[in-house]
């Protein structure tokens, strides 16, 4: 494969990373917030198929792509650079993995308690301040990696 081609699928991937990321997290956040047992069950529901769908392969495709070009480029490993990205990177997949465990509990509560008429229990909004915190770290520090993937800072 060459070097370009290459270089669309990580960007292209990449962006359906970010996207799906951000955008899902967005309507999951706002949708919470209105505190709709229904709104939250037809949403959190999406947002999991999304991220099967979208940002699973992306997750897993982006390292894969990033360490090829990095080969095929020539730029030794133990660059600063790559090395802060790999960090951040990996910062944001263990911010990320308990966010996926979180999104299939509180799609599973919200689902139970549309089915039985009930309000959503208080584990779900515990889960969902966490799945709020553990979001944080991971956008910073994916921001910061589209940063250095550009700059390439020394």
């Amino acid at each position: 494969m060459s070097y370009l081609l290459l270089k669309y699928l990580h960007i292209l991937s990449a962006t359906l990373m970010f996207g799906t990321g951000l955008g899902t997290a967005f309507y999951m956040f706002v949708t919470n917030r209105g505190k709709q047992v229904q709104s939250i069950a037809t949403v959190s529901h999406w947002v999991v198929k999304a991220d099967w769908w979208f940002t699973t392969p992306s997750v897993i495709f982006q390292p894969i792509s990033g360490l090829w070009m990095a080969h095929l480029a020539g730029w030794p490993l133990h660059s600063h650079w790559l090395l802060a990205t790999f960090a951040l990177y990996a910062l944001a997949a263990i911010c990320w993995l308990p966010v996926v465990w979180l999104q299939l509990r509180m799609r599973d509560m919200a689902h139970y308690a549309l089915l039985h008429g009930e309000r959503l229990p208080g584990r779900y909004w515990q889960y969902e301040r966490l799945w709020t915190l553990l979001g944080i770290p991971a956008f910073v520090g994916l921001l910061v990696v589209y940063w250095m993937m550009v700059a390439k800072p020394a």
